[in-house]
């Protein structure tokens, strides 16, 4: 009876094969990064990280901010990520609070902080990899087609002549809108906070499912203008598009952050990548024109062409000091009351908006001590927010929507109150346009 063919293979032999496949498998290492960062930015560091280090692999698993969190929590632990990237610390606070993330000291020095505004995590859950600011795009082409001023600040967003041009995103949907939505906040105080931002989005054509569909919406000319994160629009400017950016005073810079999962896969893989990405030549892709992103190493600007944004060098004048623990603090309450008042309810708030705007142009041609004060009903009723801050001071009433662990209970509670809002804010717009309706009678 004839051997198996096997046999005629030596001890040795098979043990080198075995060397040589598990040698195979670990040239091919991968590391998987969780990142809401745009193809543009992530496939140059995909290609530069691959070419540096041969035999590796990245995996990018591209989501918004929330949906990123949600997909690293869900994963079982030895089986995650290995890196998380995106432009939202309120989000990694998030995460280092539920055990999400692990301490990881890459060695590179890097600022302390920019403004008053640490960069890293101080303690050590994760790293600032790039900076960012928060203002307003515009197509140049768009406003001049449609003789439109171009914007400075939020509040000129606000403006009737802006009706219909405007275009932004969800805080629920977008990281980087989330703390735009912060931002104004913390600058400008709940109520008044609120106030402009039910304004702008009352004047927005649309509330978009990505933030990256309103810089692509404003490139295109979809829209006329829209909020976005600062490397949105720098990046379409740099990269030819007939668009401006701006930065508001009433802005803040803050850092871009990356850091180590806890329970990776493949955590040494996830240490390197990140190294890479702080690393001079990782600090240099951020310079790219398709990227236009603010580094960390105050270095790197000085290989940057001639007028780019430099936060070292006082040239961007950011009025707010962002408040991360507070951001934190009502992270969950604020994506809902956006979606449960806007998103949700824009149909609505838009006609509001429209019917104010109507009545207060007639009043301004006529002007009625009646028709005012129903003007001033109609304002109240539409750009109030329905949540006071008294209320937001309450820790058992945040805690509803601050624990992301919710028993049933909580849940119950989460949603009766979302519906509340829901249908109060639906209510409110519909009475706003019939105040706004009788007012401009007035003026006739």
């Amino acid at each position: 009876m004839k051997r198996p063919t096997f046999c005629r293979y030596s001890p040795l032999a098979w043990l080198l094969a075995l060397g040589l496949i598990a040698g195979g498998q670990a040239l091919a290492q991968t590391v998987t990064v969780v990142t809401s960062f745009p193809k543009e930015l992530t496939g140059l560091y995909k290609s530069a990280f691959e070419k540096a280090h041969p035999g590796t692999r990245v995996e990018i698993l591209n989501k918004g901010t929330s949906a990123g969190v949600a997909f690293v929590r869900e994963a079982s632990p030895g089986n995650r990520p290995d890196v998380f990237w995106a432009s939202a610390p309120d989000a990694f606070e998030v995460m280092a609070k539920d055990g999400l993330l692990q301490k990881f000291d890459p060695g590179i020095r890097v600022p302390e902080k920019i403004g008053n505004y640490p960069i890293n995590d101080p303690n050590g859950f994760y790293r600032g990899q790039a900076l960012a600011g928060y203002g307003i795009m515009w197509n140049t082409r768009y406003l001049k087609a449609n003789r439109l001023p171009e914007p400075a600040q939020w509040a000129d967003l606000t403006r009737p002549v802006y009706f219909g041009h405007v275009a932004t995103s969800s805080p629920s949907r977008s990281g980087t809108t989330h703390l735009t939505i912060e931002t104004i906040l913390q600058g400008e105080g709940w109520a008044q906070g609120w106030s402009q931002i039910l304004q702008i989005a009352g004047n927005c054509a649309a509330i978009t499912e990505r933030s990256f569909g309103v810089p692509d919406g404003v490139s295109n000319g979809q829209f006329g203008i829209g909020i976005v994160i600062d490397f949105f629009g720098l990046a379409a400017r740099n990269s030819g598009y007939p668009v401006e950016f701006a930065y508001p005073a009433m802005t803040a810079i803050v850092p871009a952050n990356i850091a180590l999962v806890a329970g990776a896969k493949a955590p040494s893989m996830g240490e390197r990548f990140i190294r890479f990405t702080l690393s001079s030549e990782g600090q240099r892709l951020l310079l790219d024109p398709k990227i236009s992103r603010l580094p960390v190493l105050p270095e790197t600007y000085r290989q940057a062409p001639g007028g780019y944004p430099d936060p070292f060098s006082g040239s961007i004048q950011a009025k707010v000091n962002f408040d991360t623990i507070a951001s934190e603090r009502r992270y969950y309450l604020v994506s809902s009351l956006f979606d449960q008042t806007i998103t949700f309810r824009h149909r609505e708030l838009t006609a509001a908006t429209r019917a104010i705007h109507e009545a207060s142009a007639k009043l301004v041609a006529r002007p009625n001590a009646q028709g005012a004060k129903l003007l001033a009903q109609a304002r109240e009723l539409a750009f109030s927010p329905i949540v006071d801050e008294a209320k937001v001071a309450d820790e058992g009433f945040v805690a509803v929507f601050r624990d992301t662990k919710r028993d049933a209970d909580k849940q119950k509670s989460m949603t009766a109150l979302e519906e509340h809002w829901g249908r109060q804010a639906r209510r409110h717009y519909e009475q706003a346009v019939e105040l706004a309706r009788q007012a401009a009678a007035l003026a006739r």
